[in-house]
Parts: C-alpha cells; sequence; structure tokens
C-alpha cells in the first residue's frame, strides 16, 4: 500500500500544465504573432460554447444501412466474378480471329535495318544552340 502511494506521489510531480510555463522565444519568427493572439487569462470554454447539432444530416441508423448496401454489393460483385464463374475455353478460336484482323505478321528488322536507322537520325540531328551566359 505505501509503496503504491509512494509511486502516486513521485508521478504526480510529473503532471503540470505546459502551457502556464511555456515560454516564447524572442527570436522566433512567430513570437510577434504568439504574444497577439494569446491571452493567458482567457476563460475556459464551457459545454454552451460547442455549436449545435446540424440539421438536414441524415440520422445514425442511416450510414449503418448505407454500409450494409455497400457491403452486400461487394459481396455481391465478388460471388459474380470468383473464379469458378469463367473459364477460358475456346481461346484458339479468338486468337485466330484476332490475328487475322490484325493483319499479315511483319518479319523482324534485320539489325543492319536497326543500325542505318540509327544512322540516319544521328545525321539529321542538330544539336542545341549554345548556352549564352
Amino acid at each position: 500500500m505505501a509503496a503504491g502511494v509512494g509511486a502516486c506521489a513521485l508521478l504526480s510531480g510529473c503532471i503540470a500544465n505546459p502551457f502556464k510555463d511555456a515560454i516564447v522565444d524572442p527570436r522566433s519568427p512567430i513570437a510577434a504573432e504568439v504574444t497577439k493572439t494569446v491571452n493567458p487569462d482567457a476563460p475556459y470554454p464551457t459545454f454552451v460554447a460547442f455549436p449545435k447539432t446540424p440539421e438536414g444530416v441524415r440520422p445514425n441508423p442511416q450510414y449503418g444501412v448505407v454500409a450494409g448496401r455497400v457491403e452486400a454489393d461487394g459481396a455481391q460483385l465478388i460471388a459474380a466474378t470468383a473464379d469458378s464463374t469463367w473459364t477460358l475455353s475456346g481461346t484458339d478460336a479468338f486468337a485466330a480471329q484476332v490475328r487475322a484482323a490484325a493483319g499479315p505478321l511483319l518479319p523482324p528488322p534485320a539489325p543492319g535495318d536497326t543500325e542505318a536507322f540509327a544512322k540516319d537520325l544521328k545525321a539529321r540531328a542538330t544539336p542545341p544552340p549554345p548556352v549564352k551566359r
């Protein structure tokens, strides 16, 4: 029992009002603003100072109803797109149809074509004008 009282007495020394003892560094860029806006003798706000309950807001239970709808829609979407709801049959016919629509296959470029293309681009390139300082 005595140990508990002693611990409480030691910890009570740590409790203080940090705002009462706070000192603003006068070299701080906001020191002038702090002294203008802070009133240490201002009264604490009371419960009467709290704003009134807003009007025209849906009742709290309605949020739960809407959240339930969202959850149900999500579960329906997951069920509709589950792995067991679709298959990959008939892909060869689909691939053939797409290849036919794309046209004939083009041969890959020869290594010499690429080098000639790069050489032509380098020959046509003009360097930017020098920077004037």
